[in-house]
């Protein structure tokens, strides 16, 4: 094999999934774990909303300082600070879980970026792609397993396997981390002048969020979307037991395995021509809506519509995702295209995260159900908020 599927590429794979491996387990264990220890559905979705804020954060940054460093300096000293983090949960309590979860968003924020730019630039153009696919579903194979796990240490009642892994999970990565490889960045050293051209675009991109009407209408379609799917990680694990015979790991394996199935099949049927194709993205987020309101249904349906709203629910994310960015990656600027994307991924960050800290005060006052049925109500808004209204040339914006 040559190519994305190289062995040093594949090392990279499997240090993606060891990565994400401990997020698919603490999804379930600190859920759970908050609850016993007494705290609220607000604590608890202000701990695991802190990982994405973090992550949310310090994103814009991770690129710059990656470009001038490298990936690899970087990722060495990243995988230390997430070594750090995991093992903090092995020994505190609730506030070393909010510790740690910043911690390893800030990880997270450089990880995914160096990866990220490492695979772009040691692979040739006609890869990059493939390279860039490749990654992201290595990152969605850890949710498969990983919550049946986490489920099976927390009913034996054994948090001491629950360090154990924890433990394994920081070494191996360590190991594939440090001993990872890319080729550096073939294109020479930039000049000054293109330097502070770069530091310049970067602050004015910001505005950009809310100037660029079609970096907003895909900003705030993710945004929406992203706090339904946090809502989802962060109180299944607690909504579940609430449900007929549901069971909180095999919805979370549902969910993942459908994402990872799901860009497997539709790869090639994803819009890849700059075009905004209003049908296709608001019968996505007829998806999401459908699935959120299964969710909320199942309290009463039963595990039909939970299990059901598992498969909607991976479905539009497998899909929503990568459409918007291949569209913005044809309509943005050139100049900061690469700010501008990075400000679209925060986005999704943010939402995951306000989908934990904003929805855990709703469930507090009302139910988990209620909660999930305000967020099929904010996936129907934005069906219509998806709708082309007028005929627009969608390369207006690319100057």
């Amino acid at each position: 094999m040559s190519g994305a599927m190289s062995w040093p590429f594949l090392r990279l794979y499997i240090l993606v999934l060891l990565y994400f491996s401990a997020n698919a387990i603490l999804n379930v264990i600190i859920p759970l774990q908050g609850a016993f220890l007494g705290a609220g559905s607000t604590t608890i979705g202000l701990i695991m909303g802190a990982y994405m804020f973090t992550t949310m954060f310090f994103r814009p940054w991770a690129g710059k300082i990656i470009q001038k460093h490298g990936p690899i300096k970087v990722l060495r000293i990243i995988l230390i600070i997430n070594g750090f983090a995991l093992i903090l949960y092995t020994f505190t309590g609730l506030g070393g879980y909010l510790l740690a979860r910043i911690l390893q968003g800030v990880s997270t924020a450089f990880f995914s970026m160096a990866l990220q730019m490492g695979i772009i630039d040691a692979l040739p153009e006609k890869d990059r792609s493939q390279g860039i696919s490749y990654y992201s579903l290595f990152s969605y194979v850890p949710g498969i397993v990983g919550p049946v796990l986490a489920l099976a240490i927390w009913q034996t009642g054994g948090m001491d396997y629950f360090t154990v892994v924890l433990i394994a999970i920081a070494v191996c990565t360590g190991i594939f981390g440090y001993t990872a490889k890319m080729e550096k960045d073939k294109e020479g050293p930039q000049s000054a002048a293109d330097a502070s051209r770069q530091n310049v675009s970067m602050w004015e991109s910001f505005g950009q969020l809310v100037r660029n009407p079609l970096l907003f209408r895909c900003s705030v379609l993710m945004l929406s979307a992203s706090v339904v799917f946090g809502a989802v990680t962060t109180f299944i694990p607690l909504y579940a037991s609430q449900v007929p015979s549901g069971n909180a790991g095999v919805y979370l394996m549902l969910q993942a395995g459908t994402v990872v199935l799901t860009r497997i099949a539709l790869r090639k049927r994803i819009p890849s021509d700059g075009k905004w194709h209003s049908p296709f993205i608001m019968t996505t987020m007829l998806l999401l809506a459908v699935a959120a309101q299964c969710v909320s249904f199942s309290v009463t349906g039963g595990m039909l519509f939970f299990y059901l709203g598992a498969v909607l629910m991976g479905i539009a994310q497998a899909i929503l995702y990568p459409t918007l960015t291949t569209y913005l990656s044809f309509v943005l600027p050139q100049l900061n295209r690469n700010v501008l994307m990075g400000l679209f991924i925060a986005t999704a960050d943010l939402g995951i995260s306000l989908g934990g800290a904003v929805m855990g005060p709703i469930a507090d006052m009302s139910s988990y159900s209620f909660m999930y049925t305000i967020c099929a109500i904010l996936g129907a808004v934005m069906i219509v908020f998806a709708y082309e209204r007028r005929k627009a040339t969608n390369r207006n914006f690319m100057s």
